[in-house]
């Protein structure tokens, strides 16, 4: 993956790299490199990433699905159990549905397939950092459209939060992997209202953050 010059980041991005193919995973972190990011660790192994993480401190885990020894799936669970801040970017071949949909019910924050330009990328890895959810084009409404029809329907009797006909709409967009800017130019509202309407919900449905927000909007089946 050879990056072209990009713009150096306000905030370097600490990031590791965990791929079994060497010569990818030098590309990729040269790319985060020259795009000023910090490479904090790369490895080949699923297990020793869930075991370096705690010294090597990523904001974002760049992941394969298949490693050697356990599958990236596997991964994303021991770096979640072990560092529940740490944010995860699948990076993979495979752009399969349920390779996708396993990725995220998991806990993967995005899911982009190594066909995906530098740029895109550099872009997602920004974006999965600011608690942001990515998939490359088109796996989205993959993983919606799977998720409504494995869904369990809703207990009638049970007690649902009442969100506002906006944070519905909201939470549509945010399922779709939209950030707050776009989501605010979609809808006309400002980036802060969007970002209030997002705390409420997560209010309402005692969730912490997007990553949880995100899964609990593609459960219900919301977007299009």
């Amino acid at each position: 993956m050879a990056a072209s010059a990009a713009e150096q980041p306000a905030e370097p991005i600490r990031v590791m790299v965990v791929d079994d193919h060497p010569m990818w995973r030098e590309g990729v972190a040269r790319d985060l490199a020259e795009a000023g990011h910090q490479v904090v660790a790369t490895t080949g192994e699923g297990r020793q990433a869930v075991r370096i993480c705690a010294a090597a401190r990523p904001q974002v885990v760049v992941l394969d699905l298949q490693l050697p020894d356990i599958s990236g799936v596997e991964v994303i669970r021991g770096l979640l159990t072990a560092h529940p801040g740490v944010r995860v970017l699948m990076l993979s071949a495979s752009g399969e549905q349920q390779s996708v949909l396993d990725a995220v019910k998991a806990g993967a924050t995005g899911y982009l397939v190594k066909s995906a330009s530098p740029a895109d990328f550099l872009d997602a890895v920004r974006r999965t950092a600011a608690g942001d959810t990515v998939f490359t084009p088109g796996l989205a409404g993959l993983v919606l459209g799977e998720y409504r029809r494995l869904a369990a329907t809703p207990d009638p009797g049970g007690d649902e939060p009442q969100l506002t006909e906006r944070e519905t709409e909201v939470l549509r967009l945010v399922a779709k992997g939209l950030s707050y800017k776009q989501i605010a130019a979609r809808l006309g509202l400002s980036h802060r209202t969007v970002q209030n309407h997002v705390q409420n919900t997560l209010g309402k449905l005692q969730l912490h953050n997007r990553v949880e927000l995100t899964r609990y909007a593609i459960e219900q089946g919301l977007g299009d």
